[in-house]
């Protein structure tokens, strides 16, 4: 299930992230050790976590993906280790909030490109996902809320 898609308007997010280009295949791997590390970091900094977790997509393939896992932050960080400060794009950005387990995440994401399609709209060459819920192993995947973002061509 996934509310129905809009337009927002953003302003840029400043942003604490690991970057990494991996095999598909390792990419759980990377979310597990990215969401240890970077808390750490943060707060051995000083700095607030501002938001949710997020993965920004710059390609992604069957075979590979070239990711950033992060947090927003109050202010930029330092550089540290793999860590280093980032910013999420502002503008136009179409949004699909996608309620239900990840296993349902690419049927999310067909649904907001066919929409832009017939809004007749351009998505830009990066994309995210806002984990909305934090996961448990007690909790029903059913209830996780992810959001989806597209920023836009003008």
């Amino acid at each position: 299930m996934s509310v129905e898609p809009e337009i927002v308007v953003a302003e840029p997010v400043v942003t604490a992230v690991i970057r990494r280009e991996l095999p598909l295949a390792e990419l759980s791997g990377f979310f597990d050790s990215a969401f240890q590390t970077l808390p750490a970091t943060i707060a051995t900094q000083g700095i607030e976590i501002a938001g949710p977790a997020f993965a920004l997509y710059r390609s992604f393939s069957p075979e590979r993906v070239d990711v950033e896992i992060g947090f927003a932050t109050d202010r930029p960080v330092e550089p540290s280790g793999e860590v280093t400060p980032g910013k999420l794009p502002g503008g136009r950005i179409a949004r699909l909030v996608h309620v239900g387990g990840y296993d349902g995440l690419p049927e999310s994401w067909q649904r907001l490109h066919s929409w832009l399609g017939t809004q007749k709209l351009r998505p830009g060459s990066l994309w995210w996902e806002v984990y909305a819920t934090k996961p448990s192993p007690e909790m029903d995947p059913a209830e996780l809320r992810t959001e989806l973002y597209l920023p836009l061509e003008d």
